[in-house]
C-alpha cells in the first residue's frame, strides 16, 4: 500500500520505517529541510536501536523515501498518518497547533481520490471530528485560491469533492524498544465510525496482525479493537495515566518500606505474582519521565477539569512522581550532611535507557536542585556526549565526562540515574579508589548490593 507518515519523530519516523520494512512504500514528510536531508543520507536524527539499519535497507529497495513537500505526500499516500508534536501548555492542555497546520494542508491537497487520514498523534478526546472539521477548512481555503497556469491542478468548479475518513490509531511504544513494539504490538486499536476506513487499516497492518516480521511467529494473531473516535483516542490517554499510577504506587510503598525496614523488591515480586497486578511497571526508583507520562496526565487531569471533574488520583500519581526526586537529594544529605562545597557524579541523564531523550528527565531535576545548594555536579551517559550536552540549557553548569572513571575520580557520591546495561559492567573496585567517598545511590535499584558493598562503596537504594 501506499502511506505517507507526516512528521519524523519517534511516532512518525519508526511507523514509516516499520512500514516500509514489512513491505509498504513509505513517503515521510518533514518540515525541516536539515533533518530530511540527514535522513535522506541514511541516518536517524534520534537514538533509537536498530532504526538506521532498517531505514537504510527500505531506502536501498525503493520502498522509503524522505521529502519536504505535503502535496507530493498526500498525492502518494492512501493512508496518510499525522504525527506531528503535541507538546504540553503551562495548564496542562496540550498544544494542537501543529495538528491542525497538518489536517488544514492535508486539505488543501486532497483531490477526488479516496484517502484514509490517521491520527497518530496523541491528541485530545475529540480531536477526530475536529481533524475532519481543518481538514474541510483546507478544502475550502483550496477552493478559493485560483489554478495556476501550468500547475496540472484542475479549475475550482470542476475538483472532485475529496472523500476521506479519520481513524484514531494510538502509538504505544516505548523508547529504546519502539521497532520491537512496532512489529510485536500486544494489541492494535482503530477507533473510526467507517468500515471502508477500518478495512483499509487492517489490510495495512495485515502483515503485523498476522506476526509475519514477529519475533514470536507461534503466538496468536495480534489482538485488534475497533472503537468509535473518542474511545480509542480515550485508551491512550488512560493506558499511560494507569502505568504512571502503578509506578507512583510502587514508589510510596518503597518510602514506606524503608520506614519499617521491608525491602521493597521483595514486596514488589510477591504482589507482582497475582495475575491481577502483574509484575511489570512495579520497580521502584526515581520516577517517570520522558515525553509521554506527564504530557498525558496533564492533559487528562485538565480534560477531567473542562468537564467539571477533579481528577484526584491523577493528580495524586503526579505529587509522588515530584516528591520521588526530592527524595534522592535527602537520601545525598542523609549521608553527606551539607552539599556545598561536594563533588556529586550522575550516572546516566536519559530517562530511560536505550534512548537519547532527555524531556522531563529526573536527572535535570536532581541537577538544578545540586546546583542551588552549591553542589558540583559531574555526568556521564553512553549516549549524551559533551558535545551534545552542550546545546541543552540544563547542561551548562554539568561537567560532562567521557568514561565512569573520569566520573568517579574526586566526586563525593555517585548517583544511578539512569539503568543503561553498560552500569552494571564497570569494575566498581576500580572506581571506589578514585572516589573522596565511595557512596551510590541507586536511584533504580539495578546495581547488586552486595558487589558494591564488597568493592567498598556504601550502597542506598530506594526501598530497601
Amino acid at each position: 500500500m501506499r502511506v505517507c507518515t507526516i512528521g519524523t519523530g519517534y511516532v512518525g519516523l519508526v511507523t514509516g520505517a516499520c512500514l516500509a520494512h514489512i513491505g509498504h512504500d513509505v513517503i515521510c514528510i518533514d518540515n525541516n529541510p536539515a533533518k530530511v536531508e540527514l535522513m535522506k543520507s541514511g541516518h536517524s536524527p534520534i537514538y533509537e536501536p536498530g532504526l538506521s539499519e532498517i531505514m537504510k535497507a527500505a531506502m536501498s529497495s525503493g520502498r522509503l523515501q524522505f521529502s519536504t513537500d505535503l502535496a507530493a505526500g498526500v498525492k502518494h499516500g492512501e493512508i496518510l498518518f499525522i504525527a506531528v508534536g503535541t507538546p504540553p501548555l503551562p495548564n496542562g492542555s496540550s498544544d494542537t497547533q501543529y495538528v491542525e497546520a497538518v489536517a488544514r494542508g492535508i486539505g488543501q491537497h486532497l483531490n477526488g481520490d479516496y484517502k484514509v487520514i490517521v491520527n497518530k498523534s496523541t491528541v485530545p478526546i475529540g480531536s477526530g471530528d475536529w481533524v475532519k472539521m481543518l481538514v474541510l477548512d483546507g478544502v475550502a481555503e483550496q477552493n478559493k485560491q485560483p489554478s495556476l497556469v501550468g500547475a496540472g491542478d484542475k479549475p475550482a468548479a470542476s475538483r472532485l469533492a475529496p472523500q476521506f475518513d479519520v481513524v484514531s490509531n494510538p502509538e504505544f511504544l516505548r523508547e529504546g524498544s519502539a521497532i520491537f513494539d512496532t512489529l510485536n504490538p500486544d494489541r492494535i486499536v482503530l477507533g473510526s465510525n467507517s468500515q471502508q476506513a477500518i478495512d483499509l487499516m487492517l489490510k495495512l497492518y495485515a502483515p503485523i496482525i498476522d506476526r509475519q516480521h514477529s519475533e514470536a511467529q507461534a503466538q496468536s494473531p495480534v489482538a485488534v479493537l475497533t472503537t468509535d473516535l473518542g474511545s480509542a483516542e480515550m485508551i491512550k490517554y488512560a493506558a499511560n495515566a494507569f502505568l504512571a499510577t502503578k509506578i507512583s504506587f510502587i514508589n510510596e510503598i518503597a518510602n514506606i518500606c524503608e520506614r519499617v525496614g521491608a525491602d521493597v523488591t521483595q514486596v514488589a515480586k510477591g504482589i507482582g505474582l497475582d495475575s491481577r497486578i502483574g509484575n511489570k511497571f512495579l520497580n521502584a526508583g526515581i520516577g517517570w519521565g520522558g515525553s509521554c507520562f506527564p504530557k498525558d496526565l496533564a492533559a487528562l487531569i485538565h480534560t477531567g477539569a473542562d468537564y467539571g471533574y477533579d481528577a484526584q488520583l491523577l493528580k495524586a500519581t503526579v505529587s509522588v512522581n515530584q516528591q520521588q526526586r526530592v527524595l534522592v537529594i535527602q537520601k545525598l544529605q542523609n549521608s553527606l550532611k551539607i552539599l556545598k562545597g561536594k563533588t556529586i557524579g550522575l550516572f546516566g541523564l536519559t530517562f530511560k535507557p536505550d534512548t537519547d531523550d532527555l524531556r522531563d528527565a529526573p536527572a535535570l531535576d536532581i541537577i538544578q536542585i545540586l546546583i542551588e545548594l552549591g553542589a558540583k555536579v559531574k555526568a556521564y551517559d553512553p549516549i549524551v556526549s559533551p558535545k551534545s550536552a552542550s546545546t541543552h540549557p540544563y547542561l551548562a553548569n554539568v561537567n560532562l565526562v567521557d568514561s565512569p572513571e573520569l566520573l568517579a575520580t574526586d566526586s563525593d557520591a555517585i548517583v544511578l540515574m539512569t539503568e543503561w546495561l553498560e552500569f552494571q559492567q564497570i569494575d566498581y573496585h576500580q572506581l571506589a579508589k578514585l572516589m573522596r567517598s565511595p557512596l551510590m545511590i541507586d536511584c533504580r535499584n539495578f546495581l547488586s548490593p552486595t558487589q558494591l558493598t564488597e568493592a567498598g562503596f556504601q550502597h542506598i537504594g530506594i526501598g530497601c
